[in-house]
């Protein structure tokens, strides 16, 4: 199995500061929330 690379970009403010953890394998897992303040309308309006 190869490796791949996403990309993603987000805009917007960070809510509060990341956090940080590892698995028990070892893995860096970060979780984090933003805020936008972009308005969306769906079908119905």
């Amino acid at each position: 199995m190869s490796a791949s690379l996403n990309k993603v970009i987000l805009i917007g403010n960070l809510t509060a500061d990341p956090e940080l953890r590892y698995t028990p394998s070892g893995t860096a897992r970060v979780r984090f929330s933003i805020a936008i303040n972009r308005q969306y309308k769906d079908a119905s309006g």
